[in-house]
C-alpha cells in the first residue's frame, strides 16, 4: 500500500486522468487490497489532501502539468494572463497564470478569450504568478466560453444570469462570492463552473461590461463575445510611438506622380492610391500605364517585433458602425501609413502596362516615396466624371481622373471576357447620429468609382501573385475553391423545380453561373436564384497552396493592397521585398516555415471579424426597431429551417425569424429541394426569395434578435414528389384525438 506522500507525488506527476483505478494499477494493488486503497483515498480526501471523484483525483488547488486554460487579460507588459478553464470553488481562489510563449509559438495564442491546451510549470510560493504556461495548441472556439449575459441580483447575495446568446435559453445561477460585485441589470461576461460537492453547474462572473442598453456598448458586446482584443500592449504602443517619418534614401521618387486616394467618405485610413496615363509606346497603341501604390507597412512593422506579434494575433482590423478595432495602433494605421493628401509617405508600388483591351503586358514592383495629390471620396470622384466637379476635383478632371476612367474602360473589357461571378448584392450601411444611436439604414448606390478601384486592386493582387511565383517565392494566396459536388447537386435539383437547368458537362465556370443569373432576371425568381447560387459557393480563405480563385475566375491571386488592415497583405509585401531585393523588412526563413499555420490563423480571425461585425449590425438594428413592436413590414424569405423561416426586411435589410407556429393554421414540412416550407394540408408554401408581409412581435437588442408573425398567405408551387423533405415534427404522435386536421389547437404543440 502506498503512503499518502507517494499518492500525492503520483497525482502531481501524471499528465492524464488519474483516479482510483490508475492509482491501483501504478502501485500494483489487486484483490482485497483495493478496499484498503479506497479507505486510504477517503481518508486523504477528508484531510483535504486530494479532491475530485473516484475516476479523477487531484491535489486541491493544484493544477496538473497539462491543462486547459482561458486567456482572460494582459498584464502591464502586454503578456497574456490565463485562468484554468475549470476550477472547484472549494479549492480556494482561482490562480492566475502567466503565459510565457516560446519564439516559435506566436500564432497559437491569438488573444484574450481564447482557450488553449498548455503545459504548466509551478513557480516559487512567493512568485507573482503560481504557474507559468506554454501553449501546446489552441483549442477550437466553442459556445461554452466567452459567454455574455445580463446579471440579475438576488436578495441573498446570489444572482442569476440571462445569456444574450440566441442559442442559450437557460439562465445560470451565480453563487455568493462569484458575482464580482456586478450590479443588477449589468452586462457581464461569465464562465460555467461546477461544484465538486453537488455537481450542479453554476456561473461565475469574470468581467463587468456596463449598461447593456447603451447603443455605444453594442460593438463592445461583440468584442467580448468573440474574444477580439481591443487594447494594444505597451510594448507595441512604444514601438509605434518611436517610429519616425521616412526619408527618400534609395527609394524611387514618386512624389511628382499625381496619385489619388479614392475611399468611402468616412474612411478612417487611406492605404491605397492609383494613377493612370495613356501608354505612348508605339507597340501599345490605345494601351495604358497604371500605378497602384500601397502604404509601406513593412517598413514600420518588422518580423518578430512587438507590433508584428500583435498584428499576427489580431489577423485583421474589425470594422463596426461606431468604431474600428485596428490591426495596428493608430500611430501607424492613421498617421505614418495613411496616404494623406500632400504628405510624403513610403509605399510599395506596382507599375502595370495594359493593352487597349485591358490585358496586362507587364508589371514591375518598386519601393518608393509618394505624395497623394488628393484624397477623394467615391461620390466626389464619380460626380466629377459625371460633369459635376468641385473645387478639389476640377483641377484634376482632365489630367488625372479621365485617364483613370479611360484605363478602367479597357480593364473592364478584359474583366467581361474573363467572366468573374457577378453576384452584385446590395450592402446595408448603418447611419449613426452624433450620440452613436442608429438614425437610419441605407443601401449606398454602386458607382463606377467603386468598380474602378476594385478592378485596379484586383490587377495589383494578381500581379503580386504572378511576380512571386516567377521568383519561386513562398506566399499566402487568397483562394476560393469551386463549389462542391454536393452543393451543385442541391443547386441543380432546386433549379429543376423552377424549370431551369444547371449545365452538367465538365467543370462549371463562373460565366455559366452568370448565365443562370441573367436568365433568372427575366423571371420573378431573380432574387431567389441569386440567394441559392450564393449559398452554393465555397468560402474564400488564405493558404500557402494555390487553388485559384473561382469567384474572380483567376488562376492565381494574393492580397497585396491592404497591409494596414490585413496581415496576409503584410506577408505578401515582405515576400516581394525579399524576392526583389527591395531593402529591409523582407520575409524571414522562420516566417516561411510558418506560412501554413499563419494562413489558418488569419482565416480564423477573418471569420471571427465577420461574425462580430454581423452580430453588431443585428443588435443595432434590433435596438433601432425596438420601439416599433406591432408594426408591419414588407420582407423577403431569406432562409428556411424545419422550425420556421427567416425573413429580411425590405426597408432596413434587418433579418428576423418567423416560428412555424406563427405561420398558419396547419403543419408545415421543410422541402429541401424546393427551398420551401409547405403546408401539409393545403400545399400552400413559403419559398426562399418570396415577398411576404410580417408583423414585428419581439425585439431583443442585446441578442440582436427580431421575431415576427406571418401575415401573408402561402402560394402554390410546383410539386417535388419523391424529393427529400424534412418534417417539422412527427405530427401523427402529436395530434390530439378528436381534433380535425388544420385546427388551431394543434398549432402550438
Amino acid at each position: 500500500m502506498p503512503s499518502k506522500k507517494e499518492v500525492i507525488e503520483f497525482l502531481a506527476g501524471t499528465t492524464s486522468k488519474a483516479g482510483k483505478r490508475e492509482i491501483a494499477r501504478a502501485f500494483n494493488i489487486k484483490g482485497s487490497d483495493r478496499i484498503a486503497l479506497k479507505a486510504l483515498l477517503r481518508e486523504m480526501a477528508d484531510e483535504g489532501l486530494i479532491a475530485g471523484s473516484r475516476r479523477k483525483l487531484s491535489r486541491p488547488g493544484v493544477l496538473p502539468s497539462v491543462t486547459v486554460l482561458e486567456i482572460v487579460a494582459r498584464d502591464e507588459d502586454g503578456e497574456f494572463i490565463a485562468r484554468p478553464a475549470t476550477w472547484d470553488d472549494e479549492s480556494g481562489p482561482m490562480p492566475k497564470i502567466l503565459m510565457v510563449e516560446g519564439s516559435g509559438n506566436l500564432v497559437q495564442v491569438p488573444g484574450v478569450g481564447d482557450r488553449v491546451l498548455a503545459r504548466l510549470t509551478p513557480q516559487k510560493p512567493d512568485a507573482d504568478y503560481p504557474y507559468h504556461a506554454r501553449t501546446i495548441k489552441k483549442l477550437p472556439r466553442t459556445t461554452s466560453r466567452s459567454l455574455l449575459g445580463i446579471f440579475r441580483s438576488l436578495s441573498d447575495g446570489r444572482g442569476v444570469i440571462d445569456p444574450i446568446d440566441k442559442k442559450q435559453l437557460k439562465e445560470w445561477t451565480v453563487p455568493k462570492g462569484a458575482t464580482d460585485e456586478a450590479e443588477d441589470g449589468e452586462l457581464v461576461r461569465f464562465e460555467i463552473a461546477r461544484s465538486a460537492r453537488y455537481g450542479v453547474p453554476t456561473a461565475r462572473v469574470v468581467a463587468r461590461l456596463g449598461n447593456p442598453e447603451a447603443q455605444q456598448a453594442i460593438s463592445l458586446i461583440a468584442l467580448h463575445a468573440h474574444g477580439i482584443p481591443d487594447e494594444f500592449p505597451p510594448t507595441a504602443i512604444a514601438e509605434a510611438d518611436a517610429a519616425k517619418e521616412v526619408e527618400l534614401g534609395s527609394r524611387v521618387d514618386l512624389r511628382d506622380v499625381p496619385l489619388l486616394t479614392i475611399d468611402p467618405v468616412d474612411a478612417r485610413d487611406h492605404d491605397d492610391a492609383v494613377f493612370a496615363e495613356a501608354d505612348t509606346a508605339p507597340d501599345n497603341e490605345g494601351g495604358w500605364i497604371v500605378i497602384v501604390a500601397i502604404a509601406d507597412v513593412a517598413h514600420y512593422v518588422t518580423p518578430g517585433s512587438a507590433l508584428d506579434k500583435e498584428a499576427r494575433k489580431r489577423g485583421n482590423s474589425v470594422y463596426f458602425p461606431d468604431r474600428v478595432v485596428p490591426m495596428l495602433p493608430e500611430r501607424i494605421s492613421n498617421e505614418l501609413c495613411s496616404l494623406k493628401e500632400g504628405v510624403p509617405r513610403p509605399c510599395l508600388a506596382v507599375r502595370m502596362v495594359f493593352d487597349k483591351n485591358g490585358h496586362k503586358k507587364s508589371h514591375r514592383f518598386l519601393r518608393g516615396l509618394m505624395r497623394s495629390a488628393a484624397s477623394l471620396s467615391y461620390e466626389q470622384a464619380q460626380a466629377a466624371i459625371d460633369g459635376r466637379p468641385d473645387d478639389a476635383t476640377d483641377p484634376l478632371l482632365e489630367t488625372v481622373l479621365r485617364p483613370l476612367w479611360g484605363a478602367y474602360a479597357s480593364l473592364s473589357k478584359a474583366r467581361d471576357a474573363r467572366g468573374p461571378l457577378e453576384l452584385d448584392l446590395p450592402e446595408r450601411k448603418i447611419l449613426l447620429d452624433d450620440k452613436g444611436r442608429v438614425r437610419g439604414i441605407a443601401t449606398p448606390p454602386r458607382l463606377d468609382a467603386h468598380r474602378l478601384i476594385e478592378e485596379f486592386m484586383i490587377q495589383a493582387n494578381v500581379a503580386a501573385a504572378e511576380a512571386l511565383e516567377t521568383k519561386r517565392s513562398p506566399l499566402v494566396y487568397r483562394i476560393h475553391d469551386a463549389p462542391s459536388k454536393e452543393k451543385l447537386v442541391t443547386l441543380g435539383e432546386f433549379l429543376a423545380t423552377i424549370e431551369m437547368k444547371l449545365p452538367k458537362a465538365g467543370t462549371l465556370k463562373p460565366a455559366q453561373f452568370n448565365r443562370i443569373l441573367a436568365d433568372a432576371r427575366k423571371s420573378p425568381n431573380a432574387e431567389l436564384v441569386a440567394e441559392v447560387v450564393l449559398r452554393s459557393q465555397s468560402q474564400a480563405e488564405y493558404s500557402p497552396r494555390n487553388l485559384g480563385h473561382f469567384g474572380l475566375n483567376l488562376r492565381r491571386y494574393a492580397h497585396f493592397t491592404s497591409p494596414i488592415r490585413r496581415y496576409a497583405d503584410l506577408i505578401v509585401h515582405r515576400a516581394l521585398i525579399r524576392a526583389f531585393g527591395l531593402g529591409e523588412g523582407g520575409l524571414t526563413d522562420r516566417e516561411i516555415d510558418e506560412l501554413e499555420e499563419v494562413s489558418g490563423a488569419i482565416s480564423d480571425t477573418e471569420r471571427r471579424a465577420m461574425a462580430a461585425e454581423r452580430d453588431t449590425v443585428d443588435r443595432l438594428i434590433a435596438a433601432y426597431l425596438a420601439d416599433r413592436i406591432g408594426a408591419t413590414f414588407t420582407a423577403k424569405v431569406s432562409g428556411l429551417v424545419r422550425s420556421g423561416l427567416f425573413v429580411r426586411l425590405t426597408e432596413t435589410g434587418a433579418d428576423g425569424f418567423v416560428p412555424a407556429s406563427a405561420i398558419g393554421h396547419e403543419y408545415f414540412y421543410h422541402d429541401e429541394v424546393r427551398q420551401a416550407l409547405v403546408g401539409e394540408d393545403t400545399g400552400l408554401a413559403y419559398q426562399l426569395g418570396d415577398p411576404v408581409e410580417v408583423r414585428l412581435v419581439e425585439a431583443i437588442p442585446t441578442a440582436g434578435a427580431l421575431r415576427f408573425d406571418m401575415l401573408s398567405e402561402g402560394r402554390k408551387i410546383a410539386s417535388s414528389k419523391g424529393r427529400p423533405r424534412s418534417r417539422i415534427a412527427d405530427r401523427s404522435k402529436q395530434r390530439p384525438r378528436g381534433k380535425p386536421r388544420g385546427g388551431r389547437s394543434r398549432k402550438r404543440r
